[in-house]
């Protein structure tokens, strides 16, 4: 069965956002575009009401879902789009969805005054149970903003794409994750940043800062270490750019700077078992709600 790209709707701006990213997503990875929208049915004391009774709700989701349908078709003509209409918990219903997708995509709103995202109660439940990656998307999101400026400094769709900036921990560099980052600056066209934060063991720390020599040698170990998990990459993907950041510090504050520069940051989610809480790990949490740039979650073991 051919995976599809989907994107999790619910009238609000950010998720229209969001669907726009995904229409060029999908015609980057020449994949159908499934649009789902998840009807929550309305609580019995509140179905008695006219205006909120379960046909109104659900006759809104559908004409929310249709009416987007419709402005991609227009937007990006070629793209095959579907729409699906799904019943339960929006949580669940769209971890779910996701089982069958290349990615899923949310969208996020944007804090005012600091680029970043607030991530619900919703997403962050998606982000930490969903089997495939899951990318996140900030309202307003414009297709220029992935992309340098043109010649004159203006923002342009038409310009080479940012770089695509992927967190690496050289502890456990996990596969999929440094796959999926190689193949997002392919389909591109542009280079790919990875980023590496560290910090000394706990029992270094107190003499760190007055023994240089010792804070020089730790660096260099972990830049080596860095540049030696992406030596067969490269050797992979030839044609990609490729350049390392191994600094000391907090990784996800690394990755958040790196995230001004980029047209997505790749981060990833180790999968727990567990059904209880957002397990997402604290690195991803911090990108997820300050980064300036679209964040892919990638789940790996």
């Amino acid at each position: 069965m051919t995976r599809t790209l989907t994107v999790g709707l619910d009238g609000s701006p950010e998720s229209r956002a969001a669907a726009e990213w995904a229409a060029r997503e999908a015609q980057l990875l020449g994949l159908p575009l499934k649009l789902v929208q998840v009807w929550e049915p309305v609580p019995a004391p509140m179905a008695q009401a006219p205006l909120l009774g379960p046909e109104t709700h659900q006759h809104w989701t559908e004409r929310t879902t249709r009416e987007t349908a419709e402005g991609i078709r227009l937007r990006h003509p070629g793209l095959d789009v579907i729409t699906e209409q799904l019943s339960g918990r929006p949580a669940e219903a769209l971890a779910d969805a996701a089982k069958d997708a290349e990615l899923l995509v949310l969208g996020s709103r944007g804090l005012s005054g600091v680029g970043g995202f607030m991530v619900g109660s919703v997403g962050l439940s998606v982000v930490a149970h969903a089997e495939r990656p899951v990318v996140l998307v900030r309202a307003g999101e414009q297709a220029a903003d992935e992309h340098e400026m043109d010649p004159v400094g203006i923002p342009s769709a038409a310009a080479p794409f940012r770089p695509v900036v992927l967190g690496l921990d050289i502890e456990s560099p996990d596969e999929e994750l440094i796959a999926f980052a190689f193949a997002a600056a392919v389909r591109r066209g542009t280079s790919l940043r990875v980023v590496h934060g560290w910090n000394p063991p706990p029992y270094y720390a107190y003499g760190l800062s007055v023994d240089l020599e010792l804070h020089g040698e730790l660096a260099r170990s972990e830049t080596t270490a860095l540049a030696e998990a992406l030596i067969p990459w490269r050797k992979k993907f030839p044609d990609v750019e490729v350049t390392e950041e191994s600094s000391y510090g907090s990784p996800g504050n690394h990755l958040v700077d790196a995230s001004r520069e980029a047209s997505l940051v790749v981060v990833g989610r180790r999968i727990r078992r567990s059904p209880f809480g957002a397990h997402i790990g604290s690195v991803t949490h911090t990108v997820l709600h300050h980064s300036a740039a679209p964040v892919a979650v990638v789940p790996h073991n």
